[in-house]
């Protein structure tokens, strides 16, 4: 057994028992489970919130996005750092109406802010259709470190089970408390190895950062700019203000809000979030130092890039390290997620058919619904589900078609009630739907349309037309109740 596997089951029994021995000293119901009985301070938001931003996308499409497509992958930050800024005024209105009406689940909190279960049944099914393509990607994530990091004496397949069942065990026990926990671990791994591995590589290679992209420039000059087509600037604008938007639409993301404990504990991280978020530029970095040192990496082999490099460079020892971080970019993440999905799924669906269920059958029924998904997901993993790594492209666009019913929900106003909000969400995710699967573009119904506006991102059409129907189906009950109002109260005079 190599140091690095050594060093990689260390980091993993380490998560599972901070997972577990997170409950010590709760007395475990649905609140507490769901939203940590909505008592996270500062650090703690702080720390899950930025959970869900290193993922393995960190180690492993962050890096392969610069060593693919370049300066395209700045989207990421761009669009983190603006969903942050816009949280310091969006999520206290959130959270202020959830911790009044005791929500805590996103399906739920659109059901009382409309007064409709069907609207929360929607949410819900939405969510989870947004949050199985990430929790696989995640786990097929996991694998990929974890076989790479141990010089393949594990599996992907076995790895992918193994942090499967370590997310099981501990989410179960634990609720949204062992993410919490185990995010203060990963927070400080990837702290370090991000950072080292971002600063230590280019002056290893290259004697700096602006070395390195001189030499970028004089090898791939089409890595530092924006193509005029397909992940031209029209795309990077529109997906990084449609991303900003959906950031904590995101269940996982949405969960985390509401287990704060104050709107202070939220505006303090959207303050000092965007700050931590520069951090994804380090694995840029080495995804642009492996363009020059690892070269030929074609396609999908691309997110190896910073692993590879990483191998290329470094002892196992090191090397060990860098894949305990990735087991926890991992873990974190994929836990709130699954934890998410299940509490919205017992408050959307299983609530709305048993509604006088006790607390003790809520929380059984969420632990259930923990299994089935991350059952779901571990299928999918394992079968291959390259139809899902569309989905997971698109999810920030399903996830979105949240947006209007969420503003205009902060109002009390007519152009949006719970008939247009369905209706609206429906058609823009009937829309983003059909073009994951299609390939749809403008330019289908458009032939001569400018690709400065083929190249918006899809997203956008789907909210304009999802705003639309919203409006004007409410517009429509609104009068159809009032004419039905009038015609009841006239023959109640006759």
């Amino acid at each position: 057994m190599n140091i690095a596997l050594v060093i990689i089951f260390f980091t993993a029994a380490l998560a599972l028992y901070l997972g577990i021995r997170a409950t010590r000293g709760k007395e475990m119901n649905v609140n507490e489970f769901a939203v940590g009985n909505k008592g996270f301070g500062t650090l703690f938001i702080f720390l899950l919130i930025a959970g869900e931003v290193y993922t393995t996308f960190t180690f492993l499409g962050g890096s392969g996005w610069a060593y693919s497509n370049g300066a395209a992958a700045y989207y990421v930050p761009a669009y983190i750092c603006l969903a942050y800024v816009l949280s310091y005024w969006i999520i206290p209105k959130i959270w202020r109406f959830a911790n009044k009406h005791n929500v805590i689940s996103q399906p739920q909190y659109f059901m009382k802010n409309y007064d409709s279960k069907a609207l929360g049944v929607v949410v819900a099914f939405i969510g989870l259709l947004a949050l199985v393509p990430y929790i696989v990607i995640q786990l097929k994530g996991l694998g990929i470190i974890v076989s790479e990091a141990s010089y393949g004496a594990i599996s992907p397949l076995m790895a992918s089970t193994i942090g499967a069942a370590i997310v099981t065990i501990y989410v179960t026990i634990s609720g949204i408390h062992g993410s919490a926990w185990n995010a203060v671990l990963k927070d400080i791994m990837i702290l370090f190895v991000i950072v080292f591995l971002g600063v230590y590589i280019p002056y290893h290679y290259f004697g700096g950062i602006q070395p390195l992209f001189e030499a970028v420039q004089n090898v791939k000059p089409e890595a530092l700019t924006f193509a005029s087509e397909g992940y031209s600037m029209s795309w990077f604008i529109s997906t990084i203000v449609l991303n900003a938007f959906g950031f904590y639409l995101l269940p996982q993301s949405f969960s985390v809000v509401l287990s704060a404990k104050s709107e202070r504990a939220l505006k303090k991280n959207a303050i000092t979030l965007p700050l931590y978020t520069i951090l994804i530029l380090f694995a840029f970095f080495i995804g642009f130092a492996a363009i020059i040192q690892v070269p030929g990496l074609q396609g999908p082999q691309g997110d190896l890039s910073l692993l590879r490099l990483t191998m290329q460079t470094f002892d196992p020892w090191f090397v060990g390290i860098v894949g305990g971080a990735g087991i926890l970019t991992a873990l974190v993440p994929v836990s709130v997620m699954v934890m998410s999905g299940a509490v919205g799924l017992m408050t959307g669906f299983y609530r709305v058919i048993k509604p006088n269920s006790s607390d003790h059958q809520q929380l059984t029924v969420s632990k259930l619904f923990v299994l089935l998904i991350i059952l779901v997901a571990y299928i999918f993993t394992i079968t291959g589900g390259n139809a899902l790594a569309i989905l997971n492209i698109m999810s920030y666009g399903l996830i979105t078609q949240l947006v209007p019913a969420m503003i205009f929900g902060f109002f009390n106003t007519k152009f949006m009630n719970k008939y247009g909000a369905i209706a609206g969400i429906l058609t823009g995710v009937s829309i983003v739907l059909f073009n994951a699967v299609t390939k749809f573009k403008l330019v289908n119904i458009f032939p001569n349309i400018p690709s400065v506006i083929n190249d918006i991102n899809i997203g956008f059409v789907a909210i304009g037309i999802n705003i639309f129907i919203g409006v004007t189906v409410s517009l429509l009950s609104n009068l159809l109740v009032k004419k039905e109002f009038t015609r009841i109260a006239e023959e109640v005079v006759k």
